[in-house]
């Protein structure tokens, strides 16, 4: 989908979306897809949009009860949607139980292990003991009546347990998903560029959305000289789509990758860029140049020219988080748009892909004698798991590139095929640099 095509919808409600049990769904909220298309992305965003409440409590308003956190004595939330309640019980994601156990100075691993031993009762006291101390005046230990920034999802039922997405700092800057896809857009608009929106990645930590131009390619011959496309074996294909969430997606983009491909063979590169935003405190806003294969769709990172936004901001006072109200986020806003304007004026150049791309052929050609032993190497080196080590090389294989080019397609053809988001685009980041360790 073009960004010429891009609308934001209406917000519908939680509890209309899909029927669905209220709590089921704000559960879905919260959990990942991969490859999705644009029209795609923007439904969810609207969806959690919708679901979304931002209070900052003190420590003394919350107690863990059976592993879940309780909200009480919080003031009602009054916005365009109306008024919602947000006491009640918010079941942690993974992210953060985290970020609340950084918070209390609490092992990670051991609240994770606690979470998945279902030992409530210990996660319980733990968390309970360090937000509000002990009351024994022999073991006395004062709990910090700190404030902190809690980013809900409620289902809008009472007695239903909505989502805490993230336990943050009451500096912490917010900036939305939804928000940051539309000032992107707005800024690729500006610079008056013809995009595609090739897919995007939704987890509970952060968006990722991958651009390329259609009419900014290049000859690549060196780095794509005997490349096959992985994904022509059924195995790997099955891998990716199964990643992609459900079977129409799948197909989508199955029948996406095939449009205009003679043989599968042109040795072309596509000028791109992708972005990225977290909400719940694990990344910035970023930008990054990428260079985009036809053949297979795979992306190589040029991480070293990122863009970067910190969410920094000032101190949240106490009750609802009205982030449309503050003149500040609109401009923080209006940056991310004057930057992605200047940064897709200079990344999808002819100029910027003819540079990158000479600097693609000048390693790519290096031979790869024995790649079970440098794909091994490589894994010490980047820090790749053993299982992700036996998936590039099963990528390295299928293609049939026996060059140091071929390391890096196979890390970015594998990438696709891993559930994680934030692991895969970490992986794309690594994949010109691991062309060059050859």
């Amino acid at each position: 989908m073009s960004t010429r095509e891009f609308r934001v919808g209406d917000a519908m409600s939680a509890a209309d979306a899909n029927h669905v049990n209220p709590k089921e769904f704000v559960v879905s909220l919260a959990s990942s897809v991969r490859h999705a298309e644009l029209g795609d992305l923007v439904t969810l965003l609207n969806r959690q949009q919708a679901a979304k409440v931002d209070v900052v409590v003190l420590g003394s308003s919350l107690r863990a009860r059976e592993g879940l956190l309780e909200l009480s004595g919080v003031a009602p939330v009054i916005d365009e949607r109306g008024v919602t309640l947000a006491d009640g019980a918010y079941l942690p994601t993974a992210v953060a139980d985290a970020q609340l156990a950084t918070k209390l100075k609490i092992p990670v691993g051991y609240l994770k292990w606690l979470r998945e031993q279902q030992r409530t009762d210990l996660y319980d006291a733990n968390v309970n003991g360090l937000l509000h101390g002990h009351d024994d005046p022999r073991l006395r230990v004062d709990g910090q009546d700190r404030s902190f920034l809690l980013r809900l999802f409620t289902t809008g039922e009472v007695g239903e347990a909505g989502v805490l997405r993230a336990f943050l700092s009451d500096r912490y800057g917010i900036i939305d998903n939804l928000d940051v896809l539309t000032a992107v857009l707005d800024g690729i608009k500006a610079a008056d560029a013809e995009v595609v929106v090739r897919s995007a990645d939704l987890s509970e930590s952060s968006m990722h959305c991958k651009v390329y131009s259609p009419k900014v390619s290049a000859l690549a011959p060196t780095f794509l000289r005997n490349y096959r496309n992985p994904f022509a074996h059924p195995e790997l294909e099955a891998e990716r789509r199964r990643v992609a969430g459900d079977l129409d997606r799948g197909r989508r983009m199955a029948a996406r990758d095939g449009q205009g491909y003679r043989s599968g063979r042109e040795p072309v590169v596509f000028a791109g860029f992708r972005f990225s935003n977290s909400e719940v405190g694990h990344h910035a806003v970023t930008l990054k140049p990428e260079l985009v294969v036809k053949i297979c769709g795979n992306g190589l990172t040029i991480p070293l020219l990122a863009y970067t936004k910190r969410h920094l901001g000032d101190r949240l006072d106490i009750g609802a988080v009205d982030t449309w109200s503050h003149d500040t986020y609109r401009k923080r806003l209006a940056v991310i748009t004057a930057e992605t304007r200047d940064k897709v004026t200079e990344w999808l150049s002819p100029e910027f892909l003819t540079a990158q791309v000479g600097e693609l052929e000048r390693h790519a050609g290096t031979p790869v004698g024995q790649p079970d032993k440098a794909i091994e190497a490589l894994a010490g080196k980047l820090g790749f798991s053993e299982d992700e080590r036996a998936g590039i090389l099963s990528h390295f294989i299928a293609a049939g590139q026996l060059t140091a080019a071929g390391i890096a397609n196979a890390v970015t053809s594998f990438s696709q095929t891993i559930p994680d988001p934030d692991r895969a685009d970490a992986l794309d980041d690594l994949a010109l640099r691991a062309m060059t360790l050859v």
